[in-house]
């Protein structure tokens, strides 16, 4: 593979600052994509979120809940390991501004309302990443030395 490539994705000059993004809101997305996908956490599985995504326009529902939900659990993880966190963050940026203009943008800003405030603030802080890389404590730091060489 293109070593070029590879070290835009993996490398980064950032440091303790990507960590203590990448693991909070990594966990926050695990949970939340965990609902979506397996009914935990009294989330209403792939059923449920697939009926209410058809019924906000978001169909076919159960492909939309099966996409969201895997963006937001498997890039959690991705985020918490620090591992391919670019290409994870920018897919759950994405994932976040659909849900900003499909779910939320019509009831203001506050969470209490059904706002934005919520996926705003994972989508600032996906994009950040996307943006400044996992950082120095994380898997695409180790594998961007190793490759490098």
């Amino acid at each position: 593979m293109n070593k070029q490539f590879i070290n835009k994705v993996l490398k980064t000059n950032a440091g303790l600052g990507s960590l203590i993004i990448r693991i909070p809101v990594g966990l926050i997305l695990v949970a939340h994509g965990s609902q979506k996908l397996f009914a935990w956490f009294g989330g209403y599985g792939l059923e449920g979120t697939g009926q209410w995504m058809e019924s906000i326009g978001l169909a076919p529902g159960f492909l939309m809940a099966l996409l969201a939900g895997s963006a937001e659990f498997f890039g959690g993880i991705a985020l918490i390991l620090g591992l391919l966190t670019r290409p994870a963050a920018l897919l759950i940026a994405f994932t976040m501004l659909v849900a900003i203009f499909t779910a939320h943008i019509s009831n203001g800003l506050f969470i209490s309302n059904g706002g934005i405030e919520y996926a705003l603030t994972l989508f600032a802080a996906t994009l950040a990443l996307t943006f400044q890389g996992a950082g120095r404590f994380s898997i695409d730091n180790r594998l961007a030395t190793l490759l490098g060489k």
